[in-house]
């Protein structure tokens, strides 16, 4: 049976695995198997900017690969950048196989409030199922509330749900077909 890897890079709460394997196997119809995946992170550590390169980690993860697994969606508690950006939520391959998702700045705390458990589930959610939405090859869509919407700041990504719209789902049914993967909930 096919399945999608949870990487998780750092210790990870078992409210966070549940959420994700909930969202994935909601929107994608995949099991979501969590696994502890440690990775050496030296190599993207920027000292000037003290963060982490994403896609230095992304390429630590295709390096170390994933065998018998259709998608790997790897979390993260470290905060990620890419030189273009000040931050990033996530990065993944368009139409591959990883996904990278750091929950740092989807917290409360990280902005100095006070947390939201709900919250932050939410957020984890929307931008997992972006992420893995981009390995799929979709790219980001102008329907606010679609979790493949742009979000470059807290206040867009709280408008997100953690569900496709309607025109990301035929693309999904699409891309779905191509790479032989049946899709739950087809009509949604």
């Amino acid at each position: 049976m096919s399945y999608f890897l949870l990487a998780m890079c750092d210790k990870t709460t078992p409210d966070v695995v549940a959420a994700l394997q909930e969202a994935v196997q909601d929107e994608l119809g995949f099991e979501l198997h969590p696994n502890a995946w440690p990775l050496d992170w030296s190599p993207a550590w920027d000292p000037a900017r003290s963060q982490y390169n994403s896609s230095l980690a992304l390429r630590a993860l295709l390096e170390k690969g994933a065998a018998g697994a259709r998608r790997v969606l790897a979390l993260t508690e470290r905060d990620l950048f890419i030189p273009m950006l000040s931050f990033v939520y996530g990065q993944a391959q368009l139409g591959g196989t990883f996904a990278l998702v750091s929950l740092a700045r989807l917290r409360q705390e990280f902005s100095g409030l006070p947390p939201n458990p709900a919250l932050f589930l939410a957020r984890a959610r929307t931008e997992a199922l972006h992420e893995l939405g981009h390995t799929f090859g979709l790219t980001h869509c102008p329907t606010p509330a679609c979790a493949m919407a742009l979000a470059t700041n807290l206040r867009q990504l709280d408008l997100k749900k953690d569900t496709f719209c309607d025109s990301c789902r035929v693309l999904l049914r699409e891309r779905r077909n191509m790479d032989e993967i049946p899709l739950a909930n087809p009509g949604r």
